[in-house]
């Protein structure tokens, strides 16, 4: 079956017979979609005429089907529906009632008033799950604005831990506000749906970027702020200013990790650095994250005569975590990802050969697996409102007056 002819019922995957309309746009929310339809869910993208922002973004063969949008958009079937007038959202509730999951990425207030609230979509399903991924949680001072990656950097501290490592203020050079909490969408969503199982109640899920990002950064760095009052700066000392970053040898750059004591009194056996041993003499963790900076400038010191596959080979030997630094060109080749076969060649519609990261997650029983390249605009509109019980008649009507697109 080419991954084009899918259909619902032939899906595979732990969410296997679960449908969830989609209605987000940009990043957090597709990528979070993308891995409900990984493991099995019939995901049905709602966009409007124009169609999501990240068809644009990245690099394109064709105008619409961006590499960015080929990438967190398989697994899904594009409905492209015109939700500012009236009988778009009549469309959307009809569809909504088959539904397991609805989720949007927009203002609360914004998606009230187009009549696609909680309440409203309780009405034709009491026990749907209804997500929606905000900027700022609602009720917050903030609640409301407008929110992006680099907005969310700013605010929970990504950006400052730059300026405590000593280098300028900068965003990490990957949407990783958007990607963390879409993933924490996903996580919050299977287990809401884990209580329906339970109960048979749906309910109302908000995961707000802002406030999802704040705890993922303060994960290791809330320091001494973790005590009332405050017993030190906050921060985690082994990656500010330590040195942590890769290391020269002769012939480029490797990373290398001693973690544990005897990580580190192998290293200084192996080489030779008897002094070192006689500095640092015999350590507990404690005393080994005190003094990190100390150690890490001893660790660059000790393998910059050495070339790459020497200070690996010796890594190795020892049981230290250790590896060269790979280009973003070379992860195709990576010997790792080559022999699990995480890069998939698979035939697009339109596009062509088209190279997709598969599922990374294992399931032994449930496998996910990509089973549908990214739609075009409205492919499947006609298909999709035929299920929610819509006559050709009535579809024809959506047609006729422009509330409904579907792909050539």
């Amino acid at each position: 079956m080419k991954p084009s002819e899918q259909t619902p019922s032939s899906a595979s995957g732990p969410l296997a017979g679960l449908r969830v309309l989609d209605l987000t746009a940009v990043v957090l929310g597709p990528l979070a979609t993308q891995i409900l339809g990984d493991q099995g869910a019939d995901v049905i993208k709602v966009e409007s005429l124009e169609g999501d922002l990240m068809r644009a973004n990245g690099v394109s063969r064709h105008r619409g089907m961006s590499s960015i949008y080929l990438s967190i958009n398989r697994n899904k079937r594009s409905l492209a529906l015109d939700l500012k007038r009236p009988e778009g959202v009549q469309a959307l509730l009809r569809l909504a009632a088959t539904a397991d999951v609805f989720i949007h990425n927009m203002r609360v207030p914004a998606i009230e008033r187009l009549g696609l609230g909680y309440e409203a979509l309780r009405r034709v399903r009491p026990d749907i799950v209804y997500c929606v991924a905000t900027g700022y949680q609602e009720g917050g001072a903030f609640a409301g604005k407008p929110v992006f990656d680099d907005i969310v950097q700013s605010g929970c501290g990504l950006v400052d831990l730059n300026l405590r490592d000593g280098a300028q203020p900068r965003y990490m050079p990957t949407l990783v506000a958007d990607k963390a909490a879409g993933l924490m969408v996903a996580q919050a969503v299977t287990a809401a749906l884990l209580h329906r199982a339970r109960s048979g109640q749906g309910q109302y899920v908000e995961v707000p970027m802002f406030e999802a990002m704040t705890a993922f950064t303060l994960v290791e760095h809330q320091g001494g702020h973790a005590f009332e009052p405050a017993t030190a700066e906050p921060g985690y000392a082994r990656v500010l200013g330590g040195g942590r970053r890769p290391i020269a040898v002769r012939d480029g750059h490797v990373t290398v990790l001693p973690y544990s004591p005897a990580h580190w009194q192998a290293l200084f056996e192996r080489t030779g650095h008897a002094a070192l041993l006689q500095k640092y003499g015999p350590m507990d963790r404690s005393q080994l994250n005190a003094r990190v900076r100390e150690l890490y400038a001893d660790l660059a010191a000790v393998v910059a005569d050495m070339d790459c596959d020497a200070c690996l080979a010796l890594c190795e030997a020892l049981d230290i975590p250790a590896t060269r630094i790979y280009a973003l060109d070379e992860l195709h080749e990576h010997p790792q990802l080559v022999s699990v076969g995480l890069f998939e060649t698979h035939e697009h519609p339109t596009e062509g050969p088209t190279v997709q990261v598969r599922p990374p997650v294992r399931f032994g029983s449930t496998p996910a697996r990509i089973a549908r390249l990214a739609p075009a605009l409205g492919e499947h509109s006609a298909e999709v409102l035929r299920e929610a019980g819509l006559t050709d008649e009535e579809i024809a009507a959506l047609n006729a007056a422009g509330t409904v697109k579907q792909a050539a």
